[in-house]
């Protein structure tokens, strides 16, 4: 008897459809075919294993199980759970009749017990564009797609339910997700843990107003910035506070972030969709493949700079990085995704984040904070042209940093805007580029291309008057002109102008200190 039970595997951001196909005929053997990886082999012996502690028993005969289609390779523990229901399908021990309508997907444990998978939202979100009744997931990964309402979404803890659910569907409603203890549990811890602080506050940090305009520019449009200035005067902390002045992800933007935390194996387990944007930093000692991404044949993962996706990525001591690493930013940057090749596969990853790096500028660290430096000039410049213009290039601003004062440190005086404050006008900033870009498939001002730029960002005479004059006076590049447009627009939606005026563009080209002066 042949039985075929639906699954998936992810390419990219999204599922594929994979066949798993079981036929019981006459002979002897268990036959695994359809470009299975080491994973998925193995699973044979899982499988077998976990039937028989459940009471079921292995049929005397040949047994062939396709991973369709054949030529896509297959790989990871998820086929366990799909393998072991058809198995008990196609030798007629229960009657699931309903097994070719839903999307199955699992690990089994050696008792028959359903362990998590990565992907599950991706094969959720399949299995709706595709039509199908349901999925059935481990209950834990089940939870990363529990606001897919529209999708029965079923969690299992054990063969046994799974079969139960297939065996009598309308009487499997406690097994939807939404039904289960472990959701009714979540969502009554979910309002404290949304509520904890986790981000330092804006109010205490001493000083560094310019940093902290910077910073609000820089969240309100998804600006890429780079902080320098010597140790100790609040690069790491000024970067760590950033998320807590940055708006909510829509729901748009939470279901991409979401979906590659899924496939990466770090999703969302118990709260469904992310809504707080990503932090990532990453040490300045990390890998190629661990920035951009990779892995082999078709298992290739999303790197650093993707799971950064509509947060911010913060990459400290910038000017120390490999400058392989350094230098593969600067598609990424540019393109707002990044493409993977492999000699027989290629996957594309979107990475629209925020670059927050920061640097010292000398190796002493101490250059420009009075007679501390102990660099050659020889050496100033050798540190600092790591820093190549194409990366400089696509960083929006440059805010440089000065020690704070001993007597500003000891200063009893007001307290600084906390980050709620900024926070609220950064929200109302990026709620005008919403209603902006509507029917648009870009969220901020950082996003926009030429032809965005044309259309939402004109610019009078005055302006192109101004324009003219800071190409001339800074030297700037075609891409820094545009850049700085993006900026300005950004710092006229913070004051609720309509039109971008003269005094943008000009605080917009302040924020490229490292384009418009000689550091040495």
């Amino acid at each position: 008897m042949l039985v075929n039970v639906n699954c998936a595997k992810c390419v990219g951001i999204e599922a594929v459809k994979v066949t798993v196909e079981v036929d019981i005929q006459g002979g002897i053997g268990i036959h695994l075919v359809g470009l299975a990886d080491t994973a998925v082999k193995e699973s044979l012996l899982r499988t077998v294993t976990a039937l028989q502690a459940l009471d079921f028993h292995i049929p005397g005969k040949k047994i062939v199980i396709n991973l369709a289609p054949a030529d896509v390779h297959k790989s990871g523990s998820g086929y366990d759970l799909p393998i072991a229901l058809g198995i008990i399908a196609a030798s007629g021990q229960r009657d699931l009749a309903g097994i070719g309508d839903y999307l199955i997907m699992g690990e089994l444990g050696l008792d028959g017990s359903v362990r998590n998978i990565p992907g599950a939202l991706p094969y959720a979100q399949m299995a709706l564009e595709r039509g199908l009744k349901g999925c059935i997931l481990p209950v834990q990964s089940a939870m990363e797609a529990s606001e897919l309402q529209e999708c029965n979404i079923y969690g299992v803890e054990s063969i046994l339910q799974a079969v139960e659910i297939l065996e009598k569907p309308e009487d499997s409603g406690h097994y939807l997700i939404w039904n289960t203890p472990l959701y009714g549990q979540i969502c009554r811890q979910r309002p404290a843990a949304e509520t904890q602080a986790e981000y330092i506050d804006f109010a205490d940090i001493v000083g560094q107003d310019g940093a902290k305009r910077g910073l609000e520019i820089a969240a309100a449009g998804a600006h890429n910035i780079i902080m320098m200035g010597p140790p100790g005067s609040g690069k790491s902390s000024l970067a760590k506070a950033l998320p807590g002045i940055l708006p909510p992800m829509t729901r748009d933007e939470a279901m991409v972030t979401s979906k590659l935390y899924s496939i990466a194996g770090k999703g969302n387990l118990l709260h469904g969709l992310m809504t707080r944007r990503p932090f990532r930093a990453p040490h300045y000692s990390a890998s190629l493949a661990a920035i951009i991404g990779g892995g082999n044949l078709d298992n290739i993962m999303p790197g650093e700079i993707s799971l950064a996706q509509n947060g911010v990525l913060f990459l400290d001591e910038f000017a120390q990085m490999p400058k392989s690493v350094m230098e593969a930013l600067r598609g990424p940057l540019e393109d707002r995704k990044v493409v993977i090749s492999r000699l027989r596969s290629k996957v594309e990853y979107p990475a629209s984040f925020m670059l927050v790096a920061a640097s010292n500028p000398c190796p002493c660290g101490y250059y420009g904070d009075g007679e501390k430096c102990t660099c050659t000039p020889t050496q100033r410049l050798g540190y600092l042209s790591r820093l190549s213009g194409p990366i400089m290039d696509r960083i929006d601003l440059q805010i440089a940093l000065r020690g704070v004062s001993p007597e500003k440190i000891a200063q009893r005086g007001s307290r600084p805007e906390s980050s709620a404050a900024v926070a609220a006008r950064v929200l109302a900033a990026r709620e005008v580029q919403r209603r902006r870009f509507h029917g648009e498939d870009i969220f901020a001002n950082a996003e926009m291309t030429n032809k965005h730029i044309e259309k939402y960002c004109p610019l009078d005479s005055q302006c192109a008057s101004t324009m003219t004059a800071l190409m001339k006076n800074m030297s700037l590049s075609m891409r820094a002109y545009f850049r700085i447009i993006k900026v300005a627009r950004t710092i006229a939606d913070l004051e609720g102008a309509q039109e971008i005026k003269p005094i943008h563009l000009a605080e917009a080209a302040s924020y490229r200190f490292l384009d418009k002066q000689k550091l040495f």
